[in-house]
């Protein structure tokens, strides 16, 4: 099978999830033969463009003449079966979905976050839980400046999505769509997208071959939390939480936008190892050396590649019960869940792992024998052809 498969990168260095999932999908899809031509787009051009430069990148994100000619270009001749989108925002646009359609290519979409929803992707208002813009009035983004705590480029994003949802862009130009979890096939059914069309699929990460070896300047026993350094993924609850742990060690690793706030902070607390950004490999190691794993994340996490690499380790986690980890971890079977936001909820269970380390190794044991019936990427492959194949056969 031939496939095109589309995506927007974020900035390098962003430790972005979806970003990791559109290479290793390729990868997986070329391993068993098929073909993947790509098209692409990274967000650290427009940084490198002059003024003319970067409004005319802005307006594109409404419409991009550019990358609707690109990409209908590549199709007339690379005649690819589909075309897989993964993230389009901004600088892609929807134009590509367009440019896709009219080619007469059936359009797969792997929705890896909430933008359909909400348009800044997050379903944050600060550090609040908010939907309200599924409704289609987009115009309260101004008025709290969610989009980069900015009213006037909320203004236009509002105004982009406004005239999407008009034209119905979504909705009619996208042929699949791929959520992560229940919450998200939820999100777009209240907001009257065809369920027909919507199939849930997690991703997956490769069986991780993490080295077993003690890492210098690093305790014997410690908690980890390895992933952005960002508000979404609840740093600021991570910092209360062990703010009432002076006893138990907590190794970090990351980078972020509160990369420079959360070291000060580190540094005021002997127990928090904040080692920056990891590399990969390195920071499985060391993961794989913990007791558990804490993710006290505040959105709706799509299929969290934190966890499942947590899983695929053999290790415990103790997530914000929210969004994919609603179904993917199981109280008392392979980690805990705890209510959004709840510190004290977090300390009770940390404590509670801490002091049982039987309990633990069960756990993790449990954890790994999830990752084996879930997040393999043998059957993620035979989902994916699936997939395809379905929608190739529809008329």
């Amino acid at each position: 099978m031939k496939i095109l498969a589309i995506h927007n990168y974020h900035r390098k260095g962003s430790a972005s999830g979806d970003d990791q999932v559109y290479k290793s999908e390729v990868e997986l899809l070329r391993k068993h033969g098929n073909e993947v031509v790509c098209y692409s787009a990274i967000n650290d051009t427009f940084d490198q463009q002059g003024v003319v430069g970067k409004i005319k990148a802005t307006l594109g994100m409404l419409w991009s003449f550019e990358h609707y000619k690109n990409v209908k270009n590549m199709i007339e001749k690379e005649q690819p079966d589909v075309v897989h989108v993964h993230t389009f925002f901004p600088l892609l646009s929807p134009s590509i979905l367009y440019a896709a359609k009219r080619s007469g290519v059936k359009v797969v979409a792997t929705l890896h976050d909430t933008r359909f929803v909400c348009p800044c992707a997050t379903s944050l208002r600060g550090t609040e839980l908010c939907n309200e813009c599924g409704d289609g009035h987009y115009l309260r983004m101004f008025r709290y400046g969610c989009f980069k705590n900015s009213k006037m480029q909320s203004l236009f994003v509002a105004f982009v999505f406004k005239y999407h949802r008009l034209r119905k862009s979504f909705y009619h130009q996208i042929d699949r769509y791929i959520c992560l979890n229940d919450n998200q096939i939820r999100l777009l059914g209240n907001i009257g997208f065809d369920k027909k069309k919507i199939i849930k699929k997690y991703n997956f990460v490769p069986d991780q071959n993490a080295k077993t070896e003690k890492h210098q300047n690093l305790p014997d026993r410690y908690a980890v939390f390895y992933g952005r350094i960002g508000e979404e993924k609840g740093i600021r609850i991570l910092q209360k939480i062990w703010d009432n742990l002076p006893d138990i060690p907590l190794v970090v690793m990351g980078g972020g936008p509160l990369e420079e706030e959360f070291a000060e902070w580190a540094q005021k607390h002997e127990q928090v190892h904040f080692l920056g950004y990891t590399p990969h490999e390195e920071c499985l190691s060391i993961v794989k050396m913990g007791e558990f794993v804490v993710f006290p994340s505040i959105w709706y996490e799509g299929c969290s590649m934190v966890e499942i690499e947590t899983e695929s380790l053999g290790k415990a986690l103790l997530a914000t019960d929210l969004g994919f980890s609603q179904e993917a971890i199981r109280d008392g079977c392979n980690g805990y869940k705890v209510p959004l936001g709840d510190v004290d909820g977090f300390v009770q269970k940390i404590r509670q792992l801490w002091n049982a380390p039987e309990e633990c190794k069960k756990l993790g044991i449990n954890a790994r024998k999830d990752y084996e019936e879930k997040y393999l990427p043998e059957d993620n492959y035979d989902q994916l052809i699936k997939i395809y194949t379905d929608v190739l056969n529809e008329k």
